[in-house]
């Protein structure tokens, strides 16, 4: 990696820094606390909540569900089945193998999310449908991390073709045919794992 993609990979993590201290801070009119995992709002937030939520009856609500959406739930939450597998799977994997690689542990608490029940304008079921995005979403970003990790101690080269979606690992790893010196550059990145100071504290 030339010294002109070092600095821009830099300027990207400032920037992405940056991004989430402006997001934070724009957040911040919305007045809530963290109580262990529970999200607690002041009282007149929580109050103009609860005017927000729909008037009609959960029963209305529900016969104003388009149809479409109950046809595809069973396979939606289905989901859930394979989701949980590859969640046990995974943790076992980085459980057992990671303390032989010297790879640090990614804490599966930093990725999945759930705390939108807690939001009063959301009805019963728009609460579980929140409850059920913020396991499969953050289950996927968990695994990624955990494979992305992997392939760093094994693999860090590029695709000769460009790869969309890629993992914030992946900007960092070797050209496609960057061949010089590859074994010691394999174990500065093997290395970087066992060190890296990261907001991921494993457990």
């Amino acid at each position: 990696m030339n010294d002109r993609i070092r600095q821009i990979l830099n300027q990207i993590s400032t920037l992405e820094a940056e991004l989430n201290a402006a997001v934070e801070a724009q957040e911040s009119h919305v007045r809530y606390q963290i109580e262990g995992k529970r999200v607690v709002f002041e009282h007149a937030i929580k109050e103009s909540h609860r005017k927000l939520k729909p008037k009609m009856s959960f029963l209305i609500w529900f016969f104003t569900v388009h149809p479409k959406n109950f046809l595809t739930m069973p396979i939606i939450y289905g989901m859930l089945v394979p989701l949980a597998l590859l969640d046990l799977c995974l943790s076992l994997y980085q459980l057992s193998c990671f303390p032989i690689y010297g790879i640090t542990r990614v804490n599966r608490a930093n990725y999945i999310l759930i705390d939108r029940q807690y939001l009063a304008y959301l009805n019963i079921i728009e609460k579980l449908d929140c409850m059920y995005c913020g396991y499969a979403v953050g289950m996927i970003a968990y695994a990624s991390e955990i494979l992305a990790r992997t392939e760093q101690y094994f693999c860090p080269i590029k695709h000769a073709h460009k790869m969309l979606g890629a993992h914030a690992r992946y900007a960092h790893f070797l050209g496609y045919g960057e061949a010089e010196n590859f074994h010691d550059k394999l174990e500065e990145f093997r290395s970087e794992l066992a060190k890296q100071a990261t907001n991921d504290t494993s457990k």
